[in-house]
């Protein structure tokens, strides 16, 4: 791309236009620039200002057809009509204007069947490395004739002073125009809004082809079995998916298609508050030259607090996979043959592990519970049930139970086995008991892929009806079952039917008549 190309974007008076720079050029940039901080391991560390995480409520869909008949309107997907667009769209164009630029060209699913080509446009320099680690770096060759199927203009130093006559959220602005193949991003400097604009630009493409896009990781073993492992911020999604026995194909976004499992990504973005390097030593170890951290604390020569929340309890860094000794270099795997649900219950009730039935599967996902616990955000005391359909919610463009339907028919053609697993805590809720040891949850993972758990013989749990080996390996087999692990039993049975009713009346957004109904295999208080 040169600067007459850009012109045509409707840049003006564009300077010198630093494309697809080496990782090398990039750093100097920033340093130069006075962008960010290097780290004693020779990571880059940036802080991205008052946002130091996504902004959904932010987030825009210009409300034109086809795509309008498609999309699921409501909170996750908000309606802004096409002249709203164009007018914020001038307001990304005249900040890109008269500026030295950063041009990115990436890809988007390592599948070739699926694919999107990105690019990318900013007037800063670690956004263009961000997006360098995060997605798929194209070869030399394949960038000689890259062409692209999308176009994100990041303006982030501009603002929407128009907001309230626009009857928009705030001078923030995060918009979509699908039929013009184009996204604006205005007002917050966040990295994550480049990457989880594509995730649902993704999640609005493949659905319609009949691929399956999914929030999850996944890796893949020796013998070619992959895994994949959904669940939201804090299950351990990551860490649980990053083990040194199996190859890592990624470690938050995949398709599947015709011919298997494939990554959106070229890269991880893992969380680091409290980064132990001894409990987690691929990631510890993945902070090193080419990685870029976001609001860490650093003192010293470079050191970096990974306790210190100081900025935000979000602190994360993004690193290109190969940072990550065993991955899968292709980034792709065969169909799955087993899929794990990450739950951290903060309520204690919901087992370690538990083997689904087909019904049960399509509800959990739909559900998509995790909790939260006091002090991740302000004004939480105590823990919060949370529920994001397909572990994923707030990227899913169409109806959840698009996604669901496509789920459960890849699960009935490849025959693929489904367990809940719960990272949270056991014994008591949150503050009372204690959360699960890494250790057992490894074992019950390992249980999983290796495929011991299938010769346990199982309970069936009160209300929840979830079926829970009696033993396996050398988990206290009081674990296993929630209520044998708490000493106050009334208790427990108090606190399990309060987190059911909290599923029951989730749930009851999909009991419309106009989708398929999974509420029979979920929670049923009494029995």
């Amino acid at each position: 791309m040169n600067i007459a190309e850009l012109e045509k974007l409707g840049l003006k008076n564009v300077g010198q236009v630093f494309r697809n720079l080496s990782y090398d050029e990039l750093i100097k940039h920033e340093l130069d620039n006075d962008e960010v901080q290097q780290t004693n391991k020779g990571a880059t560390a940036v802080d991205t200002g008052i946002f130091t995480g996504r902004s959904p409520k932010d987030k825009y869909f210009v409300d034109r057809e086809p795509s309008s008949k498609y999309i699921a309107w409501g909170d996750v997907n908000k309606k802004v009509s096409s002249e709203i667009f164009e007018e914020l769209l001038l307001v990304a164009q005249e900040q890109l204007s008269n500026k030295d630029l950063y041009v990115t060209d990436v890809f988007c699913g390592s599948s070739i069947a699926s694919k999107r080509s990105v690019r990318f446009v900013s007037e800063i320099a670690w956004q263009s490395h961000f997006v360098k680690n995060m997605f798929i770096r194209p070869t030399e060759p394949e960038l000689e004739i890259f062409k692209s199927d999308f176009l994100v203009l990041n303006a982030c130093k501009a603002v929407n002073e128009k907001w309230k006559e626009h009857g928009l959220n705030s001078e923030v602005f995060i918009l979509f125009d699908v039929e013009k193949n184009i996204a604006i991003i205005g007002g917050t400097w966040y990295g994550g809004e480049m990457k989880k604009g594509i995730f649902s630009m993704m999640n609005y493409w493949l659905p319609l082809e009949g691929k399956l896009s999914m929030h999850c990781s996944a890796n893949v073993g020796e013998s070619g079995d992959t895994a994949l492992f959904f669940g939201l911020s804090g299950t351990g999604k990551t860490t649980l998916s990053t083990d040194p026995h199996r190859a890592l194909i990624g470690d938050d976004e995949h398709g599947w298609d015709n011919y298997g499992v494939f990554n959106f990504e070229g890269g991880c973005y893992a969380k680091t508050i409290n980064l132990d390097g001894k409990s987690e030593p691929e990631i510890y170890n993945a902070i090193r030259t080419n990685a870029l951290l976001e609001n860490v604390v650093m003192y010293g020569e470079g050191e970096v607090d990974y306790e210190d929340g100081t900025k935000t309890e979000n602190t994360r860094v993004s690193y290109p996979i190969e940072h990550i000794q065993n991955h899968k270099k292709d980034l792709m795997a065969g169909h799955p043959e087993n899929i794990i649900f990450l739950t951290a219950d903060a309520f204690g009730v919901l087992p370690p592990v538990s083997k689904l039935t087909k019904g049960q599967a399509m509800y959990y996902f739909l559900s998509g519970y995790t909790a939260k616990v006091a002090g991740t955000e302000r004004g939480i005391t105590e823990p919060v049930a949370t529920f994001s359909a397909c572990f994923g919610e707030a990227f899913l463009p169409l109806h959840p139970t698009v996604y669901a339907r496509l789920l459960g028919e890849k699960i009935d053609e490849h025959k693929v086995n489904v367990y809940l697993v719960n990272t949270g805590w056991t014994g008591g809720a949150y503050g009372v008991g204690k959360r699960m040891s890494i250790k057992n949850t490894r074992a019950c993972i390992n249980a999983i892929l290796d495929g011991s758990i299938k010769n346990s013989e199982f309970d069936v749990t009160k209300t929840f009806r979830l079926h829970v080996p009696k033993t396996l390996g050398d988990i206290k087999p009081e674990i296993l079952n929630p209520r044998n692990a708490w000493e106050d039993k009334e208790l427990f049975d108090k606190t399990r039917d309060e987190l059911a009713e909290m599923f029951i009346n989730n749930y009851k957004k999909y009991q419309d008549g106009e989708h398929v109904n999974y509420d029979a295999h979920g929670p049923k208080v009494g029995s």
